[in-house]
C-alpha cells in the first residue's frame, strides 16, 4: 500500500474564478505509480474550494460563478470584519475536498468531468494538496 501527499501552488488572477487542475492531479497520480486506489484533492483555505464539474464547455464554470454570485452577493448584511464573508459562504457551498477513484493508474472521471480549483477571494497564490492511497504497480 502506497500513501503520498503532494502540494502544488495555484496562482489566481481574479476575485472569483474556476481553474481546471485536472492535468496537475493526473500527473501527481501518475508520478506516484498508483495502479488502484483513491486520490483526494484538498484545499486548505477558507475562501477557496475544489469541485468536480464539466470541463468541456468554458461557459459552465462561468455559469457556476454567476449563479454563486446570485446566491451569495458581494454586498449583504455581513458582519465579518475582513469583508470577505461571501467568499467564506461560497467555499462552504462548494467544499474543501473531492475524492476520485484510481483504476489502471488513472483517475476515474466521467467523460465531461474535470477537477476545478475555485477562487472566491483572489487574486492570491493558493495551495492544493493531493493525497494518493492505493496499490502501486511495483507491489503487484
Amino acid at each position: 500500500m502506497v500513501s503520498s501527499t503532494t502540494t502544488f501552488s495555484v496562482p489566481t488572477r481574479r476575485k472569483n474564478e474556476m481553474i481546471d487542475i485536472t492535468g496537475s492531479v493526473r500527473d501527481i497520480v501518475r508520478r506516484h505509480g498508483i495502479k488502484s486506489g483513491i486520490c483526494t484533492v484538498f484545499v486548505p483555505h477558507t475562501t477557496a474550494a475544489v469541485t468536480i464539474n464539466e470541463n468541456a464547455d468554458p461557459d459552465v464554470p462561468r455559469d457556476i460563478l454567476v449563479a454563486l454570485e446570485r446566491i451569495v452577493p458581494r454586498e449583504g448584511d455581513y458582519a465579518h470584519s475582513e469583508g470577505n464573508s461571501p467568499a467564506h459562504v461560497k467555499a462552504l457551498l462548494t467544499g474543501s475536498s473531492v475524492t476520485v477513484t484510481v483504476e489502471a493508474g488513472k483517475i476515474q472521471l466521467g467523460t465531461w468531468q474535470g477537477i476545478f480549483f475555485c477562487e472566491f477571494d483572489g487574486p492570491r497564490n493558493r495551495q492544493v494538496r493531493v493525497t494518493v492511497l492505493g496499490e502501486s504497480a511495483a507491489s503487484s
